[in-house]
């Protein structure tokens, strides 16, 4: 009996896990999406300029682009440049018209004039306007990797 039950919950659960996300329904706006996130360019090219919540590493919130951007014009942090760290994105859709994106960012900046290099993992949220796709949401969470090595 105890065979049994073990099994089954063995079954249970590898199911389980498999099934958790869907990664490939939606191929075209999987497209249209991953190109946005490679597309060079600040937080403009791809937030609703003013319908977005965006919450920095260190808690710190925004909710439009023009106030994100006087958040950035202090010169305390500066951005250079935060790209995605190739196949890190996990892209899930809902009705073909909202998005939920986990990527890992490669994030160079300099913080009082100096220079910082870091991981970040990202957490937006995006939906599909006429005019196209357009993020509505964004949390960013500094990686420690003494803590959570990235291996590749």
């Amino acid at each position: 009996m105890k065979t049994i039950c073990a099994t089954g919950l063995l079954l249970f659960s590898a199911t389980a896990a498999s099934a958790q996300l869907d990664t490939v329904s939606y191929p075209q706006e999987r497209q249209q999406l991953r190109a946005l996130l490679h597309r060079s360019g600040g937080a403009e090219r791809v937030s609703c300029s003013d319908d977005i919540v965006a919450v920095g590493a260190k808690g710190d919130i925004s909710y439009s682009v023009p106030q994100w951007q006087a958040v950035q014009a202090t010169g305390k942090v500066v951005f250079k440049s935060v790209k995605p760290v190739p196949g890190s994105e996990i892209i899930r859709l809902y009705s073909g018209t909202t998005a939920v994106v986990n990527w890992l960012a490669d994030v160079q900046l300099t913080v009082e004039g100096r220079p910082v290099a870091l991981k970040v993992r990202r957490l937006e949220v995006f939906i599909k306007k006429e005019t196209g796709w357009c993020r509505v949401a964004g949390q960013r969470t500094e990686v420690d990797e003494k803590l959570h090595p990235l291996t590749r």
